[in-house]
């Protein structure tokens, strides 16, 4: 099976705007923002979608939170951000590759 597009970010083989990295996640500044803060936050680990954790990989997405954090802190959006998870092509996956949008720096619309 051929690698995703973020298997190929994660690994460096294709170039990103990356705000975070550590040994379990990574975080980039998305290509097509959404908002002003737009970054994506992904698992090196290749897990397809939130669908397809297993217990061992919750680690991951609790590093993937803590994460999280830290970037809206970086990006001057603490405690004012949005974080969106697309689980399947029928939910807006694209990729199918697990990764959280963290969208901020404006009033970011909701759901009830």
């Amino acid at each position: 099976m051929a690698e995703c597009i973020f298997d190929q970010i994660a690994s460096g083989k294709i170039p990103s705007e990356v705000v975070y990295q550590d040994d379990m996640v990574m975080a980039f500044n998305d290509i097509h923002p959404k908002a002003p803060v737009h970054v994506l936050i992904i698992p090196k680990k290749h897990i397809t979608s939130l669908a397809e954790m297993t217990k061992e990989d919750y680690p991951i997405i609790c590093r993937m939170m803590e994460v999280a954090n830290e970037v809206a802190k970086k990006k001057s959006t603490p405690g004012n951000y949005k974080l969106v998870i697309n689980t399947g092509g029928g939910a807006g996956q694209v990729i199918m590759h697990l990764h959280m949008h963290l969208l901020g720096g404006r009033q970011i619309p909701g759901f009830v």
